[in-house]
């Protein structure tokens, strides 16, 4: 392991005030979302769209890392350049993602554990011959009715300790993703003590396993109360609740903190994300940026429909949607930039 080669990366991932574009839904996924919009599930709909995103001029100005899928970081554009190189020439470092999805956890209904460890280590080491140096891991916790259980949190956290030890060991950064889900109706303080257990679970599993904190990022969830909950909270209480958690669970040697959108609209995951910085980022050791799938992509997504002529508009679209999350990581963002 070359510690001082992942400190560097991970110190470009949150650099400028960039952020990681999350375009690693699986097949099944994104052929879900293609349904939902009536545009063909097929492997060239999926390529044309993730070239979309890829060649949009100038990206690189807003984002500094790109999550990709397994049958992504092995595509094209139509004229024959890998989308790794395509990435590269605009400063946007690859990642890639290694999970195999989250499978029911047996023993502990309703829970889920993530799996993938089998073999990681190899798959690791061809990510990394294929341009990779950043990958992710996602642990999906539910809260609600006796969940998360303490089973559920520390077999998570676990697995990634265990995926982090190893990515470091491949030389790319680990990007720990424990996600508390938003599905329910519990309240912002609920959510903030259960965030706040699990990420003390997930660190103390990196203590035990040995990895090395000034190299990997965490991605985590905002506090913030469930979709139904009847009291949602205004964005500076959020980001109040979200510093607090923070400030109180995770060490100072972490290179920085990424959230994601969780199924926030991309207007309210910017405003969310705005203050936050507006109203901690000088009181807190690391940068705090954005780590976003759909809040990215939506718009771009239903502009371009699976029609080639919509691709300029659609890649707009998108660009507006990662100026603003920019705006948001300097606390500069403002609604009427959606507006406008």
């Amino acid at each position: 392991m070359n510690a001082q080669a992942l400190i560097d990366v991970a110190r470009t991932l949150v650099s400028d005030d960039r952020g990681l574009l999350a375009m690693d839904e699986s097949n099944p996924t994104c052929n879900k979302r293609f349904a939902e919009a009536m545009i063909a599930q097929t492997q060239e709909s999926r390529r044309a769209y993730s070239e979309l995103l890829v060649t949009a001029p100038g990206l690189g100005k807003y984002i500094s890392g790109a999550i990709l899928y397994d049958e992504t970081i092995r595509q094209r554009t139509q004229d024959g350049v890998l989308f790794t190189d395509v990435l590269a020439a605009e400063g946007i470092v690859v990642g890639i993602k290694v999970d195999v999805g989250a499978k029911s956890m047996a023993g502990h209904p309703g829970e889920r554990i993530t799996e993938g460890l089998d073999g990681l280590g190899e798959r690791l080491a061809q990510y990394h011959r294929q341009g990779a140096r950043f990958a992710k891991w996602r642990a999906v916790l539910a809260l609600g009715a006796g969940r998360p259980s303490r089973g559920c949190m520390e077999a998570n956290a676990q697995a990634l300790a265990r995926y982090a030890a190893l990515c470091q060991e491949a030389g790319l950064v680990p990007v720990v993703e424990p996600e508390l889900l938003m599905d329910g109706d519990h309240a912002l303080d609920l959510c903030g003590a259960a965030t706040e257990d699990i990420l003390w679970t997930v660190f103390d599993q990196f203590r035990i396993q040995g990895v090395a904190l000034e190299g990997l990022i965490l991605k985590t969830n905002m506090v913030l109360p469930g979709l139904a909950c009847p009291r949602q909270p205004t964005p500076d209480e959020a980001a109040d609740a979200t510093a607090a958690c923070l400030r109180r669970v995770v060490p100072a040697a972490v290179a920085g903190i990424a959230f994601l959108s969780g199924g926030q609209s991309g207007e309210l995951a910017s405003a969310r994300l705005n203050a936050l910085n507006a109203r901690s980022r000088s009181r807190l050791p690391w940068p705090l940026t954005f780590s976003f799938a759909r809040a990215l992509q939506t718009p771009a997504l239903k502009i371009w429909g699976g029609a080639r002529a919509n691709v300029p508009a659609a890649q707009q679209a998108l660009l507006h949607r990662a100026r603003c999350n920019r705006a948001a990581r300097r606390g500069e963002y403002d609604a009427a930039m959606d507006r406008g």
